[in-house]
């Protein structure tokens, strides 16, 4: 259609004012921009926004001169719009024009240089948070960016909201190339040095666009992170004045000694066939202790560096993730715990993983089923903090609790979900805070081994730390055996970071269990300590499980560490 002259004015008008006018004529939604990635095949990719109720909108797709594809709908009585696209190979870069047809009027919109490829939401707090400038070999890593123009950066601006927002409010960085300047802009402000990294990395082994989200805010909660439908799943309490600190697990089993859910040993040849399966409803409504909360003992000496969110439940789902909830996504990358080891931590085990499902039922609907029902969601495991008075403050608790008290992940309540472990990354001396490790490089590379295996479906990939498949309790001879689910490399014995829970007279205390003897995929534990009966086993149950890279366990050609677990002793031989 010929448009006169007079219109392109308006129509570029209205282009400059698109991303600040939200609701106010016709425009793209806030995060449909220049430079853009739009999800590629087999999903099609979602435009959508706002016109004038009744109005027709057509929307084009362009390479050069050559129309690839037009979708037609109408202005909905909500002012909102959209299409859904047919699916594109990856690649670019293509034009997307939309135009607003009422009456004698039209109006155009139209954006360029949009990519197909992959599209990743990263979020959680202040680790997800942290910048490229932030972490080790800052100048090298901001000085790599021409390689990587087909990686492109959108991050959303921190913003709180009592009601669900049907779009961004506002937005720190728009679709951009990356720079040096837009990776480095400043300490926990635009884009994610993690998301950046993994989206590299990905972009290393896949050869084709990445489009890369951030939306986090440090000192966070998975509360405000989480819909009402969520935390009503797990029982959450629905003022702050309610919720509690917990102390002690509460179930029968931690009662007696202080371990968690047993690892689940027969579940893990099954975890990978669950992919496709939906979340079951938790089995229990954890309980909670009645002590109120205390602040964590590290916000003090973090909060020069950056504005500690908001605490409040589901402000930061209404305004930084539910209006996202219309786009296409390929999976979601999560960075978050810390803030829950003091703070409903119990809870932990069914609000991570509630809201793991409401997020993919969330996209999925909203971006007309196009968005997978259960795409890949791979979390970082929290990693280790220094801490001068030795207090776990919650961290081993939070880490189990992020595999939904598995130990690993997939699972059967975590169907599709990848983790990298990264206790072994401790920083002591980072200039943020030790709760801040600067080895940002090696969370986002294991994170992208997770998505390539998992979301990806490589093959023959080592992705996860070596798991005890098998531990037996030679009472004669006082030793443990741990038989592994895959090669070991014994890095070196430690005589503390396996505990045994010793239980007499009614009462149960964990004691340390030294490393003795070990080959490719064994490795057996000495329990002269106890003098009573060992009932439980638990390995890096602690805040600070080792120096950097130096844990005992690792895969050996992957240097993937052995993943914390905390397990009942079932299977005893009081003979050979």
């Amino acid at each position: 259609m010929v448009v006169p002259r007079s219109v392109f004015g308006l129509s570029l008008l209205i282009i400059l004012r698109a991303g600040t006018s939200a609701g106010i004529g016709f425009h793209f939604a806030s995060y449909i921009d220049n430079y853009m990635v739009l999800q590629k095949e087999p999903s099609g990719a979602v435009i959508w926004g706002f016109g004038t109720p009744g109005a027709t909108v057509t929307v084009t797709l362009c390479q050069g001169q050559e129309t690839v594809m037009k979708k037609v709908t109408s202005v909905q009585d909500s002012d909102t719009w959209m299409v859904v696209l047919d699916p594109m190979k990856p690649g670019g870069p293509f034009d997307v024009m939309a135009q607003e047809t009422l009456g004698i009027m039209n109006f155009t919109l139209r954006i360029h240089d949009v990519l197909f490829g992959d599209v990743w939401l990263c979020s959680g707090q202040s680790n997800m948070q942290m910048t490229v400038l932030q972490v080790f070999n800052a100048t090298q890593e901001l000085s790599d960016t021409s390689a990587y123009q087909s990686v492109r950066i959108f991050s959303v601006s921190l913003n709180y909201a009592e009601e669900e927002l049907e779009d961004l409010s506002k937005v720190d960085l728009s679709w951009s190339k990356p720079t040096p300047e837009n990776l480095g802009h400043g300490n926990f402000t635009y884009m994610s040095a993690v998301c950046w990294l993994f989206g590299r990395y990905l972009y290393d082994t896949l050869q084709y666009p990445i489009g890369l989200v951030s939306s986090s805010w440090g000192g966070t909660p998975i509360e405000a992170w989480s819909s009402r439908r969520s935390l009503k799943a797990c029982g959450v309490p629905k003022t702050r004045k309610e919720s509690v600190t917990e102390k002690s697990e509460t179930n029968s089993q931690s009662q007696r000694f202080p371990c968690c859910q047993v690892l689940n040993y027969q579940h893990m040849a099954k975890a990978f066939h669950f992919h496709n399966k939906s979340i079951p409803q938790p089995l229990r409504n954890p309980m909670r202790s009645e002590s109120k909360r205390k602040g964590p003992p590290f916000r003090g000496s973090i909060s020069k560096y950056f504005v500690i969110g908001p605490k409040e439940d589901c402000v930061l789902w209404n305004a930084m993730i539910h209006p996202l909830h219309n786009m296409t996504l390929k999976g979601v990358v999560w960075y978050q715990g810390e803030s829950n080891a003091d703070y409903n931590r119990d809870l932990y085990n069914c609000t991570f993983p509630a809201l793991i499902e409401d997020w993919r039922e969330t996209f999925h609907h909203g971006s007309q089923g196009q968005t997978e029902r259960f795409f890949p969601f791979g979390f970082v495991q929290l990693s280790s903090y220094w801490s001068v008075n030795k207090s776990d403050y919650g961290f081993p608790q939070i880490r189990w609790h992020q595999t939904a008290d598995f130990g690993f992940v997939p699972n059967l309540k975590m169907p599709n979900t990848f983790m990298a472990v990264t206790m072994d990354l401790c920083d002591r001396n980072s200039p943020f805070g030790s709760i801040h490790p600067r080895d940002k490089q090696t969370v986002a590379y294991r994170l992208h081994l997770g998505a390539r295996a998992v979301a990806y479906g490589e093959k023959n990939l080592t992705f996860q730390g070596p798991l005890p498949k098998k531990i037996e309790f030679f009472a004669s001879s006082g030793l443990l055996n741990l038989t592994y689910d895959q090669q070991i490399q014994v890095q070196r014995q430690d005589s503390k970071i396996f505990e045994i829970s010793c239980c007499s007279d009614h009462q149960c205390k964990w004691l340390p269990a030294p490393m003795t003897t070990f080959s490719t995929q064994t490795l057996s534990l000495g329990t002269s300590a106890c003098l009573g009966t060992v009932t439980a086993l638990r390995y890096a149950w602690t805040l600070w499980p080792c120096e950097y890279k130096q844990c005992p366990l690792y895969h050996p050609s992957s240097t993937l560490p052995a993943p914390p677990f905390t397990t009942l002793i079932t299977d005893q031989v009081p003979g050979h």
